[in-house]
């Protein structure tokens, strides 16, 4: 069959709950590491045996090393070990003094975050910035995004309301009608190449899917600036651009512990989601994501195309 887009690997789809429990949350997130995991370790005894039947065994590669890089110079920090995680790092904090400094930030009203520990700080600064705070649901099994008014929120309480414990209490779920304007996005990444702003994450597409939802509902466009928050270990310059995928997010923006980059556009931006990319299994994990796909075959009057399976 036709070589499989290695970021959509996700384990076999089943019915998303309308909400879980912490303990469940946990668990479910320690499954998902533990596929990934395992579905790193075939595609490293597939290399060993000469087979390179996954286009994405590269990505592998250079995720392990900056993840054992990390772990092994004490880079890394709680939740650890960072392997198939975005990975928190000492002076992550440091990050969002340096995203507050943007214009784009400061100018932006609504602000985009990913749920993962790295990135909780730029989350509090966006709060106490009093911009509106968009998080996605962890892997978007529960949901979609929800927003977080700091308005509304007591702001002896941010700190907690930008943990995925917060978000449950604090958040407000929002669907695919909802009639936003997104001004700025950040996502968090395992390595970034300045020179062309090709990215990285942990492999599971999710920051890909999240983006081409928000085009979809116009949300955000080719101009929306997308901006990382990483290490400066997590620089990398082995992220070639001819080897990144439609659905792949370049970055305009990263904020290291120690400096600000701002990058040339050379990579294209994804423009929605890329149906013939996305496995059964995939879609089938994804509520939201049936949920677009059904909105707009009622919209098209036809049948989107569906991906090749994992």
């Amino acid at each position: 069959g036709p070589a499989r887009e290695p970021c959509w690997f996700e384990g076999a789809g089943r019915r998303m709950p309308t909400h879980e429990s912490e303990d469940e949350r946990l668990r479910k997130d320690a499954e998902a590491r533990e596929r990934m995991k395992a579905h790193m370790k075939a595609v490293e005894e597939a290399e060993a045996r000469g087979e390179t039947g996954d286009r994405g065994a590269w990505k592998w590669a250079i995720r392990k090393r900056i993840w054992d890089h990390m772990e092994s110079n004490d880079i890394a920090a709680e939740p650890r070990p960072v392997h198939h995680r975005i990975p928190n790092f000492v002076g992550a904090e440091l990050t969002a003094k340096q995203i507050e400094k943007l214009p784009e930030f400061q100018r932006a009203k609504w602000v985009k975050v990913n749920p993962d520990r790295p990135q909780a700080a730029v989350r509090i600064a966006t709060l106490r910035a009093g911009k509106m705070l968009l998080v996605p649901q962890p892997r978007l099994r529960t949901g979609f995004f929800s927003v977080l008014d700091p308005n509304k929120i007591d702001p002896s309480k941010y700190n907690f309301a930008v943990t995925q414990r917060g978000v449950v209490e604090y958040g407000e779920p929002i669907d695919l009608d909802a009639d936003i304007k997104v001004d700025l996005i950040v996502i968090g990444s395992v390595a970034v190449n300045p020179a062309n702003g090709a990215r990285i994450g942990k492999g599971e597409g999710f920051a890909e899917l999240e983006y081409g939802m928000l085009r979809v509902m116009e949300a955000i466009d080719d101009d929306t600036p997308v901006v990382t928050t990483i290490h400066d270990c997590q620089l990398v310059d082995d992220i070639a651009s001819e080897k990144m995928l439609c659905h792949d997010v370049p970055v305009d923006i990263i904020c290291t512990p120690t400096q600000t980059i701002r990058l040339e556009r050379i990579l294209p931006k994804p423009q929605g989601i890329y149906w013939d990319k996305l496995s059964p299994q995939k879609l089938g994990s994804i509520k939201i994501l049936q949920k677009l796909k059904a909105k707009l075959e009622r919209e098209l009057g036809e049948k989107l195309p569906t991906g090749p399976d994992e």
